[in-house]
């Protein structure tokens, strides 16, 4: 889920190596678009899970160079570096497990029990499946993570609070005296245009 498509499997590959020297973590890589493509990276600090407009600016850098050197896309393309943001998407056991006890959709890639789209509370990860408490039911699925085709958090107040704990900053219930936070926390992200032919 990282890496769809051949060519994003590509670019992974190409940018991997130097994303982790620079300390980040490359969380989704997707090629979209038709005459100019959009090359879309979501990345996070390794470290601590965060990524600013500095972060962005310096992975976007380096990635451009090595684009421009492994020429992967031929043609001319827009390059965007963002943070994958509070309701991110999930794309490996890791995140599954980190985001325990958190509201996500997931989508399958194959019916199971007459469906493809589940929603619930995560339940963590045992020998490659995913738990999910399914809502509105008193069941947990058991589901395959080779199965999960999409995956992504529900943004709710509790993953606004644990985004606000995990960047170091008061909560914004605490900031605005109130008992419910209105807004998540941004997304960053950086655009840069490639033209190959410059």
């Amino acid at each position: 889920m990282r890496a769809v498509s051949p060519v994003e499997q590509k670019i992974l590959s190409i940018l991997e190596p130097a994303a982790a020297d620079l300390g980040f973590r490359l969380v989704r890589i997707r090629v979209s678009g038709g005459r100019r493509p959009r090359v879309q990276i979501m990345a996070e600090r390794r470290a601590d899970g965060r990524m600013d407009v500095e972060d962005c600016a310096k992975l976007s850098r380096e990635c451009s160079a090595l684009l421009d050197v492994a020429d992967p896309i031929p043609d001319a393309y827009t390059l965007e570096v963002s943070s994958p943001g509070i309701d991110r998407p999930l794309v490996a056991l890791e995140d599954f497990i980190a985001f325990t006890g958190h509201a996500a959709r997931l989508e399958l890639d194959r019916l199971v029990e007459g469906r493809r789209k589940f929603k619930g509370v995560l339940a963590g990860a045992e020998g490659g499946e995913i738990g999910i408490d399914l809502e509105g039911e008193d069941a947990t699925a058991m589901i395959p993570f080779a199965w999960i085709k999409d995956a992504r958090l529900v943004l709710s107040d509790d993953l606004i609070a644990e985004a606000e704990r995990r960047r170091g900053l008061p909560s914004s219930k605490a900031l605005l005296g109130e008992d419910d936070a209105d807004a998540p926390g941004p997304k960053f992200s950086l655009s840069v245009p490639e033209d190959p032919e410059e």
